[in-house]
């Protein structure tokens, strides 16, 4: 069996609002906890109790997820404004 290689160089990631999008998907899981939370006793009846702290685990990992993509793209713009053409980094005050 021969080895794989590919026949073309693999394209360039997609960067899109991706702190708006792990926020957007963060609040949605606090709010299924939220609406399933009157309902607890039916969930606890039925067995699927799992499904309640399934959303608040969504969402506390949601919060780290937040805090994670803000820092990377804190870092994608601190190694775009080291790269900078033109930029020396000696006397600039900001």
């Amino acid at each position: 069996m021969a080895k794989w290689t590919p026949k073309h160089e693999a394209p360039e990631p997609l960067e899109g609002p991706v702190v708006a999008t792990i926020t957007g998907g963060t609040i949605l899981w606090f709010v299924l906890f939220l609406v399933q939370l009157p309902f607890y006793g039916w969930f606890d009846d039925h067995g699927h109790l799992w499904w309640v702290w399934t959303c608040l685990a969504g969402a506390g990992l949601g919060l780290i997820g937040i805090w994670y993509v803000r820092g990377r793209d804190a870092a994608i713009r601190r190694a775009a404004e080291a790269a900078a053409p033109g930029d020396t980094g000696k006397g600039a005050s900001t």
